[in-house]
């Protein structure tokens, strides 16, 4: 994927097990748990291009969030700071090769940044 694009798309729920049953026989996503990444089933659509996780539901996790990919979330922070973003969760290791982030726009709206490369 190329800087910003849309990656992936985490959807937050309250039972995996409902969730995962409910968007499966909803919109024929193929949802299953990848090694390495026990609880949090991930979902590809029918077209094998779309997908997310779906994620346990928390305060700050209410509702559907999209991730950009970034060749840099270092650069794209600041960036998005000096225009005026907020940082709600500085980046962090998802594994050796891959990271992510959390900004919020000028209007709250919180929006994922993703970079590297998990190996799936």
């Amino acid at each position: 994927m190329a800087h910003g694009d849309i990656t992936h798309i985490d959807i937050p729920v309250s039972d995996l097990g409902r969730a995962s049953e409910f968007y499966s026989r909803l919109f024929g996503w193929q949802i299953a748990e990848v090694p390495g990444f026990e609880g949090y089933p991930m979902w590809h659509a029918p077209n094998k291009i779309s997908g997310g996780g779906l994620a346990p539901r928390s305060e700050g996790f209410t509702q559907p969030r999209s991730y950009v990919e970034v060749d840099s979330i270092d650069q794209t922070v600041e960036a998005a700071e000096a225009a005026g973003a907020t940082v709600f969760m500085a980046k962090s290791e998802i594994t050796p090769t891959s990271w992510w982030a959390v900004i919020g726009d000028p209007d709250g709206n919180a929006i994922g940044l993703f970079e590297g490369s998990t190996g799936m």
